[in-house]
């Protein structure tokens, strides 16, 4: 019983700078390139672990559980420099990350929470630049 309660508590992924956005302007850059490609919004995801992350702003950030499996966080406002992080984590509530007051990108001693998540079409996205 323990050992579920141990599981249940947030866990922690930490990724080792994937990548970071060199200005703003790149940043938001990269965010329209997704937007064509966001569904709609998922309450929570499954993973086991991230492959990769890709700050977009101030209050953004993809991140990859697979090679063609990416997802949209938005963070609530007042989350400074999440754009200039070099790593950050996840929380999650066991193998799931969830929205709406449960879970937090963390970076620098800041913990911001997840107000909203989109999967990327990732495998559209390559297919659409694969055919330009």
């Amino acid at each position: 019983m323990k050992m579920q309660s141990i599981a249940g508590l947030v866990l922690l992924a930490t990724f080792a700078g994937s990548a970071f956005a060199d200005t703003r302007e790149v940043a938001q850059k990269h965010l329209e390139e997704y937007t064509p490609y966001l569904q709609a919004p998922v309450d929570q995801f499954r993973y086991w672990s991230f492959d990769q992350w890709q700050p977009l702003g101030p209050r953004h950030v993809a991140v990859w559980t697979g090679l063609n499996t990416a997802y949209l966080l938005t963070v609530e406002d007042g989350c400074p420099n999440l754009e200039w992080a070099n790593d950050i984590g996840v929380s999650s509530q066991g193998a799931h990350v969830v929205s709406k007051k449960f879970d937090y990108v963390t970076f620098d001693r800041q913990r911001c929470q997840i107000t909203q998540i989109q999967p990327i079409d990732i495998a559209r996205m390559k297919a659409d630049r694969k055919a330009n």
